[in-house]
């Protein structure tokens, strides 16, 4: 019954005019960029964080959910129609459907995504709204130990689940971890690291790292890379909806994809990306019924599997968010800046302290799910017009939009600079096949460890046996260390290697 009137509380805050205009705005804008090859939704969120200054903090998560949701939709489309995944996640999507393209049945394959997405997010969501309160209850049985515990257990499976080298993903942790050092020492008042310069007193911005890292290393990396390399969609898109047998086939594969999606989610690091490899790997082993196109091949079940596990997982992904204020992905690190930006402390005190935030934000999901159908099926014609606008136009006015968000945020052109430097740090990570997203949670969990570090060794006393004697704690740090040695058993590693690998 709580439920019920929970989310009645939600969608009475959602569908105000306000906060409806700003779930289309999200949806828009998150499925124009997405669509734009190699601008995913990481780099869309941090190029648009500072947008957000100047809305309410409900519309501008609501925004924020938004450009979410459609930048996984258009790095769908672009996955599809012109074999280059917009996002990590979509990696798989270009197996199968580029070929389905390539046969005159992109139609059939954008739908089967834009279906299986908006079945999967729509599930995601109520797996939220259920889970979301009874784990609130939990998170406020923890105490500086449980959280300094839960944090290491977050970062020890962003490394586990993060893409490529374990000894890369780990070097990636512990530097985003020193550049959340940099600043003035809460405790003692003391500049460290910041080297004599005064913009550094304060911290290196988060918008900063995020938008250089993401936005104009994907951008240097696009450059770098020849034109004729740049494939453009030059193909008709005919037949959208899928025929009688498609949807015989899609359908228990969305139903797979969508369990796998909401279940691996709420993993700390590559949760969605993890699930869309694991639906691909399940649909293949699944026996082909008679007459059924091979994987590889432009088979509907290698688009919707993946498709709706990733979707499923991008809103699983809320949970640890919402509930515990710890992000298990780089967008939902982005949120936890959009959250700060506006005085909210993320974890369970925002669902008693803010419930029309809370619910909100939830009940948006649906709504968002919903126009993103709407928006996309319909517009395919627009959005591959879209991908045929050259390169050469495209990133000048990405470049000056960035700059002139990340200025606007202090009004300081150090950061301009900043973010440049982040950019060609950025393209070194993309050219040493380095994935950043461990190095933007290490950034966002770096300052939050050693503030529960401090605390939970104050109230102690400076007894470090703390963290093993409270009964929580001790259980994060145990299934901690159980996840690090599994992960290092030889067996375990060269499945790890095999399933990140692209076929």
């Amino acid at each position: 019954m709580d439920l019920i009137n929970n989310l009645s509380l939600g969608f009475g805050v959602a569908f105000t005019f306000q906060n409806l205009i700003y779930a289309f705005i999200g949806c828009l804008l998150g499925t124009l960029i997405g669509v734009l090859p190699g601008i995913g939704p990481v780099a869309t969120i941090a190029m648009l964080l500072p947008a957000t200054y100047a809305l309410p903090p409900i519309a501008a998560l609501i925004m924020l959910a938004g450009i979410y949701y459609g930048a996984q939709y258009g790095g769908s489309t672009t996955a599809i129609l012109v074999n280059l995944p917009g996002e990590s996640s979509s990696v798989v999507t270009t197996i199968d459907g580029y070929q389905m393209a390539r046969k005159g049945r992109a139609g059939p394959a954008l739908a089967a995504a834009g279906l299986g997405s908006f079945f999967a997010g729509c599930v995601g969501t109520l797996i939220l709204a259920a889970f979301a309160a009874p784990l609130t209850e939990v998170a406020f049985k923890f105490g500086p130990a449980e959280y300094f515990s839960l944090m290491i257990l977050g970062l020890i499976g962003a490394v586990v689940l993060a893409s490529g080298s374990l000894v890369k993903a780990v070097g990636m942790i512990v530097l985003g971890l020193l550049l959340g050092l940099v600043g003035t020492d809460v405790n003692s008042g003391v500049a460290r690291y910041s080297f004599d310069i005064p913009e550094l007193t304060d911290g290196i911005g988060f918008i900063t790292i995020a938008m250089g890292v993401f936005g104009y290393g994907e951008i240097i990396a696009n450059l770098s890379q020849p034109e004729d390399k740049r494939e453009v969609f030059t193909g008709k898109v005919t037949g959208l909806f899928p025929t009688k047998e498609d949807f015989k086939n899609m359908f228990p594969a969305v139903l797979r994809g969508t369990a796998i999606g909401s279940m691996l989610g709420i993993l700390p690091g590559g949760g969605a990306l993890l699930a869309a490899f694991a639906a691909y790997t399940i649909e293949k082993k699944t026996k082909l019924s008679p007459g059924e196109v091979p994987f590889g091949q432009g088979n509907i079940r290698g688009v919707a599997a993946p498709e709706s596990a990733n979707n499923a997982g991008s809103q699983t992904s809320f949970i640890p968010l919402l509930t515990l204020g710890i992000p298990p992905n780089a967008v939902m690190a982005l949120m936890v800046g959009a959250m700060t930006i506006h005085n909210i402390q993320p974890g369970p005190q925002v669902m008693t302290s803010n419930p029309e935030l809370f619910w909100g934000l939830i009940a948006s999901m649906w709504i968002g799910n919903l126009m993103l159908i709407i928006l996309n099926l319909p517009l395919i014609g627009m959005w591959i017009k879209l991908l045929t606008v050259p390169y050469r136009w495209l990133f000048p006015a990405i470049i000056l939009f960035c700059a002139i968000g990340v200025y606007s945020t202090n009004n300081n052109t150090f950061d301009i600079w900043m973010v440049g430097a982040f950019g060609v740090i950025g393209y070194m990570f993309i050219k040493l096949s380095m994935e950043p997203a461990p190095l933007l949670l290490g950034f966002i969990l770096g300052p939050m460890m050693e503030e529960n570090l401090r605390r939970a060794l104050l109230l102690s006393r400076g007894d470090w046996s703390v963290f093993v004697t409270r009964g929580l704690s001790a259980s994060l740090l145990a299934a901690a260390a159980v996840l690090l040695i599994v992960v290092l058993l030889p067996s375990v590693k060269s499945k790890r290697e095999e399933a990140f690998v692209e076929e």
